[in-house]
């Protein structure tokens, strides 16, 4: 058996792999491939069981097809809402999400559900189909594609939750949650987490509820009184998400958030803010006294155009930077930052 390695000493391996990605042609990315290729068949080397092997085909089909569905629709800002499946058209909360889809969709957003009934169903028709991604789960029970999604080719039914939590966060721009059951807190958490430890960008996190509802005041409760005072969480950790009761409420967060804002990306050490709009530089001195604790030691601010890093996004280069000499820790402190850039 060939003992197979990432770096180039495989030898006659490796030209079989070049050839193969020169055959097959147009292959975007060839380095990256070649050692997906690699991984395949380190995979079928290691003495594991079939079922090991399999669950990673299903896992990397569905990866590859939801590259495939949302690739068109990239440069469209999408909004992810998660919420109960079992909540009926004659619900207050039904007619919300079903008015927040139609919001969302007149201001140029497409939106994300899990493609099921209750408050997925009622995004959709607010949407409509051709504003709408549903990106279903195979269950045993209540978990159908919903007609507004049902045969759209912006239509995905996974395997995996994992591969279906990726689609969710990976896609979208925005995230609203409706109340639900533990599918939809687990959804809800699982943002939280992954946006306060940076393992996702920040995001508008906005979660709904009916007018003098307690679903999201009475978790809140539990946050407050439960995880803050044992110091399982940050005070700093409440900013990442804000709780309204109107569709109006939960589009104003969403647009603000990207009034100026317009995305970020890691530098070395550096975190580099792209922005819509320049800011003014006598703003950066006083961001830098207001946010010294999201800092690094004797870190600050300076503006700045795009960086040689940044090649590879060249579509982006006419906006204006901010470096930010960040610590990597308080993201929700990131967030309030982003806040009151958009606020300048």
């Amino acid at each position: 058996m060939m003992e197979l390695h990432f770096t180039r000493t495989n030898g006659a391996a490796d030209e079989a792999i070049d050839r193969l990605i020169e055959l097959v042609g147009d292959v975007h990315d060839p380095d990256i491939v070649r050692e997906l290729i690699l991984a395949a068949l380190k995979a079928g080397q290691e003495d594991g069981d079939r079922s090991d092997l399999k669950f990673m085909n299903v896992a990397l089909k569905e990866m590859r097809f939801t590259t495939k569905v949302f690739s068109p629709y990239r440069q469209v800002k999408k909004v992810t809402v998660f919420g109960s499946a079992r909540t009926e058209p004659d619900e207050p909360l039904y007619k919300t999400a079903r008015l927040l889809g139609e919001r969302l969709s007149e201001a140029g957003y497409m939106v994300i559900t899990g493609g099921g009934p209750g408050i997925m169903q009622a995004v959709n028709e607010g949407a409509g189909p051709e504003r709408s991604f549903g990106i279903n789960i195979r269950l045993p029970f209540e978990q159908k594609a919903n007609p507004i999604v049902a045969g759209n080719p912006r239509s995905i039914t996974y395997k995996f939750f994992f591969n279906r939590k990726v689609a969710f966060l990976k896609e979208c721009h925005a995230i609203v949650v409706f109340p639900g059951g533990f599918g939809t807190l687990d959804e809800a958490m699982e943002s939280l987490t992954l946006v306060q430890t940076g393992k996702r960008q920040p995001i508008p996190l906005v979660l709904v509820d009916e007018p003098g509802g307690t679903y999201w005041s009475g978790w809140l409760t539990f946050l407050q009184k439960e995880l803050l005072p044992r110091g399982y969480i940050t005070s700093s950790d409440l900013d990442l998400f804000e709780q309204v009761e109107s569709v109006d409420a939960a589009i104003v967060i969403i647009d603000r958030f990207y009034h100026r804002y317009h995305s970020l990306r890691y530098v070395g050490d550096k975190l580099i803010i792209r922005l819509t709009s320049p800011i003014d530089p006598l703003h950066v001195e006083h961001l830098r006294i207001r946010f010294a604790d999201i800092l690094t030691d004797n870190g600050g601010f300076s503006l700045s155009g795009p960086w040689k890093e940044e090649a590879d996004e060249p579509e982006l280069d006419h906006l204006p930077r901010l470096v930010v000499d960040f610590n990597r820790k308080d993201f929700g402190g990131l967030r309030k930052f982003i806040d009151a850039i958009n606020a300048l």
